[in-house]
């Protein structure tokens, strides 16, 4: 047997629903073989077969016949007792999951945990298992071991938590590693380093290595093999670069298309529904001289929003007496002007500053320093109560929708709850039709007024926390990473959204990512934070083919799908 895993008319079903039907797939041995699609396609259903991770109640059927050894019998791991998957698990087949926060026991050391990991599948004492976890974080390039070892989960950036969580993986030199989406939702430099430093474990380990993502861009960097999953049937597979490039199923077709490109700005951005409904479309690039016109129109006018030399600073340290005696700056006197209709962007690595600056604005941090005006107002300096009649004005879209909804509020009563703060449209049956009304503005059906967040894709809950922050009317609107979570295709689907929206309120955006892709897309002009400060502020266009400072060409250079020459 040529491969190490061979998956054969493996099937999966919860009740009467099929999340995995009859698909087959081989792992070659010492390559890569990417599985990518949209949530709900089945591609970690599939992964989790594999280490038999399903819940109790799960149907499966096929066969995942696993040789580790070329010389030994392939062995089904469907067939397998709890004892036998317990020797598998970890030691021969290990995994790194999506969310290292939630991977990860936030009353424990990191040290700690991996120390438990080696322990168990090598069966060797504290002491010497200890010994080894520094020697794992020098592998997987984290700074400072002794520190991370000592750390706890949330004292350690998004980046530290996955590179701790691939050193476990790597404990017991598994023959298989399965990589369930570890890059996504991580900044792009961070996402690069990670993809760098799988493949060189890959390479130095001799590893197999299944990679599974919704980014065909992140497949490409990583993979040499990719099978596209849709609607938990395996689509298309075959050579990464050919499918990438000349993908044949509509839905791969789709994926490919729906992704930002970081070289040019269409007027619309395709979706995957418009190649599974064979729908004619044009991804009509936005012209030079149509850009050149809307930018005579947007800065002929009074700026709607300025900050100036705003910062904000929180203690690090305190003495004895608890006076702080050491501040961390997260912004540092950073000044902007948003114009009315205009989409600033706001791009820079996690922990730069652009949250912290996002939210001072919106008045949900409270600035150190600094001024910020508001449609001629000086609204910095103003008492809450004073500040209420301007709240409605700038309204916040936040990152993960799931936790910005109340899970026993229904999302009818979610949208009208600003409208009754801020005394809208008279009576709840006005309220109400408005409600109604502002579901249909985002895609979403009246019958859905009575369900409750659980009920939603991640989509269309950010549907929804995007219809409250309309309810009140506002004329600004903060969009914080909205879309990084997201499926290639959902981001699309909420891109356009937003620019329909702005065309037909006269929205004003302040738009901020990590992913220059989707900025290139959607802003007219962009300024780049890192550590707390401005490091570069212009036009996407100008910004993108020359970039002004070595950071920001890190950044492009990072993008994935996109490499360096």
């Amino acid at each position: 047997m040529h491969h190490i895993l061979d998956i054969q008319d493996f099937s999966v079903r919860f009740g009467d629903t099929h999340a995995v039907n009859h698909i087959s797939l081989k792992l070659p041995r010492g390559k890569t073989l990417g599985i990518v699609g949209e949530s709900g396609s089945g591609k970690s259903v599939t992964a989790l077969s594999i280490m038999q991770l399903l819940p109790s109640g799960a149907l499966t059927g096929g066969k995942i016949l696993f040789q580790p050894d070329a010389g030994t019998a392939p062995a089904n791991l469907l067939e397998l007792s709890e004892q036998e998957l317990t020797r598998v698990r970890g030691k021969s087949i290990s995994m790194v999951f999506q969310e290292p926060m939630t991977s990860l026991n936030p009353v424990f050391k990191c040290g700690i945990q991996v120390t438990e990991a080696v322990q168990h599948h090598k069966n060797v004492g504290f002491k010497e298992a200890r010994s080894e976890v520094p020697h794992l974080f020098e592998q997987v390039k984290l700074p400072d071991p002794e520190r991370i070892f000592n750390a706890y989960p949330h004292q350690i950036s998004g980046g530290q938590k996955q590179r701790v969580m691939i050193a476990m993986a790597m404990s017991c030199q598994p023959d298989v590693m399965i990589a369930d989406e570890p890059t996504t939702a991580l900044d792009v430099t961070v996402q690069r380093s990670i993809l760098e430093l799988l493949c060189e474990l890959k390479e130095s380990a001799g590893l197999s290595m299944i990679f599974i993502s919704h980014d065909l861009g992140v497949i490409s960097e990583i993979c040499d093999e990719v099978a596209v999953m849709f609607r938990g049937d395996l689509v298309e597979e075959g050579a990464v670069q050919e499918v990438f490039k000349y993908p044949k199923h509509a839905y791969s077709r789709g994926l490919v298309a729906c992704r930002p490109d970081p070289d040019r700005q269409v007027k619309r951005l395709p979706t995957v529904s418009d190649f599974l409904e064979n729908r004619t479309f044009d991804a009509a690039v936005i012209g030079r001289e149509e850009i050149l016109t809307r930018r005579q129109g947007l800065y002929t006018q009074k700026p709607l929003l300025s900050a100036e030399a705003v910062s904000v600073r929180y203690p690090r340290r305190k003495n004895w007496y608890g006076k702080v005696v050491e501040w961390t700056n997260a912004v540092d006197e950073v000044s902007f002007d948003i114009y009315p209709g205009e989409t600033f962007g706001l791009a820079g690595e996690s922990g730069c500053g652009k949250t912290t600056l996002g939210r001072t604005i919106a008045r949900l941090t409270q600035g150190f320093s600094g001024n910020v005006t508001y449609n001629g107002h000086l609204v910095s300096s103003l008492s809450e109560a004073h500040f209420k009649p301007f709240r409605k004005d700038i309204q916040v879209v936040f990152q993960d929708p799931y936790s910005s909804l109340n899970p026993r509020m229904t999302i009818g009563a979610a949208i009208e709850e600003p409208m009754e703060v801020h005394k809208l449209h008279g009576s709840k049956q006005a309220r109400r039709e408005k409600t109604m009304e502002l579901l249909r503005t985002v895609g979403l059906q009246p019958e859905h007024y009575q369900r409750y967040p659980h009920e939603f894709s991640g989509g269309q809950r950010q549907r929804i926390c995007l219809a409250r922050a309309l309810a009140p009317e506002p004329r600004l609107l903060i969009c914080d990473e909205m879309v990084s979570a997201l499926d290639v295709s959902v981001q699309a689907t909420i891109l356009n959204l937003l620019q329909d929206l702005q065309a037909q309120f006269g929205l004003t955006y302040l738009f901020i990512s990590h992913d220059l892709s989707v900025i290139r897309q959607m802003c007219d002009r962009l300024m780049v934070m890192k550590s707390g400060k401005t490091d570069a502020t212009g036009f996407p266009d100008e910004l993108y083919s020359n970039p002004p400072t070595d950071y920001i060409k890190k950044l492009i250079e990072a993008i994935p799908g996109r490499r360096s020459e």
